[in-house]
């Protein structure tokens, strides 16, 4: 005994026409977070190795210094006065080196002034070269 119509569909749970858009949507948007959940789980299963072989005593000191390294990244990268992508950043215990070139002085100031600005440095080495 099968009905047809728009009730039908509803109560079978099934999408109506004008559900297959947000449909396709969360289907999107689960995917895109079970690919997020197993890059993460995979990390942690990863990087703890890594992190014995970097200097750091813990997998929190790891994770610590990649959200450093992260975050000066991303902030360098929305300053329009500095380029990001001529300058490299490493971080060690909380200690961050700078690394790489910049057009001038100002520049390479303020790529270190944005990493002291970050939660969880200690230290800023900067060996960045001024290259006109």
């Amino acid at each position: 005994m099968s009905r047809s119509g728009p009730t039908t569909a509803r109560a079978e749970g099934l999408p109506t026409p004008h559900q297959k858009t947000s449909l396709k949507e969360f289907t999107v948007i689960a995917r895109a977070t079970a690919a997020a959940v197993f890059a993460a789980l995979g990390a942690l299963t990863i990087l703890p190795g890594c992190a014995v072989s970097r200097g750091q005593s813990t997998v929190g000191e790891y994770v610590d210094d990649a959200t450093i390294t992260a975050q000066a990244k991303a902030r360098m990268a929305e300053n329009k006065n500095v380029a990001a992508t001529a300058i490299s950043v490493e971080t060690l215990k909380g200690e961050v080196m700078l690394t790489g070139f910049a057009k001038s002085a100002q520049e390479k100031m303020e790529a270190e002034k944005i990493v002291r600005d970050l939660n969880g440095v200690k230290r800023v080495k900067n060996d960045i070269v001024v290259r006109p």
